[in-house]
């Protein structure tokens, strides 16, 4: 018998009357003199695989003409040329073996276009949809390109952990994990009782334990997903999302900026040379232009601009903006995209934002009202990244934390490694979801992750 071949792998590579067998869902179903089309689809790609079916077949009546859209079928045949137009081959069936129904009086995906937002009421069954099942390939092209990139450079991947007692961004956005029953705590049981003895939450961001290896290991970064307790019921947030933090030793500003924007450039042109059937669906049907947006990244260099640049130029746009713009105040996603989109017309790396606005280990510039920080915008998204040079100096870094409000015991650890061999050194992180959303085009982050953490959204 022959081994279980992917529908892409078929269409990519046929060969005339080899017999082949493939598995997957039924997309349609059409009936003609004597025999059925169906074409059936097994989220390898885009394309769906036409089967030929007569009706000499043995369950050709009782249930070969009863195929709906949902069924899952296994088909053994000869791979034929097609001589319908679209098309270069297709599957004469010899064998097909209904695995599972699917009842169409019940069956929520019908052979229409859905909206997005209806599909979200179906995160069990959306990424069977033509535009999530292509989301679903470009995410999985990413991650691994990611990992190719950095192992590329010499990077040491470094699992850091979940449950963590560092609030990275001093926002106290955290969720707390505990053990404690809702009885125990309103009795007066304190952290002190709980599971690790003190108080700890799902991580915002692996930054700092990568920080323990940069020192150590001099270049590594961590992939994996990170938390915010955060109530924005919006297009642009989760309360879990995947993060890819680097951290370099022996690194500044300008190393951090080098190494970002290589990086997204890579990542780019992997994904257009592996996902380019993916692509042009998202160019036609969801985001119009798409094609151009990722050719400038890929192609252009990201231009460099302080956030007094920034400022200035937004100040002098003549534009109404929803959040004023004014030096200090941190710049809103509406500035943003202007500065990329119509400012310079090219990626922008805005670099040195006013100390205030940005958390306590970022590098306090000499005139110490800035820091070292720097923020990657692009098209169609605003912020992709953000990073900065970490403060190496025990003392600023101690005056900082302490004007922060942070409890210097309990960071005692992160306060060490400027003690015992400090370095300069940097990092970055990528919020891995945006950079789906900027690839695909898609314009609701709830739709480029396979199941959507919000406020009051927990269905699988």
């Amino acid at each position: 018998m022959a081994a279980i071949r992917r529908i892409d792998e078929v269409l990519r590579q046929p060969r005339m009357d080899e017999t082949v067998e493939v598995c997957g869902w039924v997309r349609t179903r059409r009936d003609a003199a004597g025999l059925s089309f169906v074409e059936i689809n097994d989220g390898s790609c885009l394309a769906n695989l036409q089967v030929v079916v007569e009706q000499g077949l043995v369950n050709y009546t009782t249930e070969i003409r009863k195929l709906s859209t949902g069924c899952s079928v296994r088909v053994r045949g000869e791979m034929v040329p097609s001589p319908a137009r679209g098309q270069a081959v297709e599957l004469r069936a010899r064998t097909v073996v209904v695995m599972g129904w699917a009842d169409p009086d019940v069956y929520p995906l019908q052979k229409k276009r859905h909206s997005f937002e209806f599909l979200r009421s179906l995160p069990h069954l959306r990424f069977r949809t033509n535009a999530l099942g292509a989301v679903a390939r470009v995410r999985s092209a990413l991650s691994f390109a990611i990992h190719r990139f950095f192992q590329e450079q010499g990077f040491l991947q470094v699992h850091t952990p979940v449950i963590t007692t560092s609030d990275c961004e001093g926002a106290g956005e955290m969720f707390t994990v505990t053990t404690l029953e809702p009885e125990q705590l309103c009795a007066g049981n304190t952290f002190d009782d709980d599971f690790f003895g003190r108080h700890a939450g799902l991580t915002v961001s692996g930054q700092l334990q990568a920080e323990i290896f940069a020192l150590s290991h001099s270049r590594v970064y961590t992939f994996g997903p990170t938390f915010r307790a955060e109530n924005s019921n919006t297009s642009r947030h989760l309360a879990e999302f995947w993060m890819v933090e680097p951290e370099m030793a022996f690194c500044d500003l300008h190393d951090v900026m080098a190494t970002a924007e290589t990086m997204v450039k890579f990542l780019v042109t992997a994904v257009m040379e592996q996902c380019a059937e993916d692509l042009v669906l998202f160019e036609q049907f969801v985001a119009p232009g798409l094609t151009d947006r990722l050719l400038q990244l890929r192609d252009q260099p990201f231009v460099r601009l302080t956030y007094t640049e920034a400022v200035t130029a937004l100040e002098r746009s003549g534009k109404t903006f929803a959040f004023p713009v004014q030096w200090g105040s941190d710049l809103q996603a509406e500035h943003e995209r202007y500065l990329c989109e119509e400012f310079v017309k090219a990626s922008v790396i805005v670099t040195n934002y006013p100390e205030q606005i940005k958390p306590f280990y970022m590098r306090l510039d000499d005139d110490e009202r800035t820091v070292a920080a720097m923020d990657v915008l692009v098209a169609g998204i605003g912020e992709l990244i953000g990073g900065s040079q970490r403060e190496e100096r025990l003392d600023v870094l101690t005056r900082r934390m302490i004007a922060a409000g942070l409890d210097l015991e309990q960071y005692g650890w992160y306060l060490d490694l400027r003690r015992f061999g400090s370095v300069p050194h940097a990092g970055f992180g990528l919020g891995f979801e945006r950079l789906v959303q900027c690839v695909t085009g898609m314009q609701n982050i709830r739709d480029v992750i396979p199941f959507p953490r919000t406020p009051g959204n927990a269905p699988c």
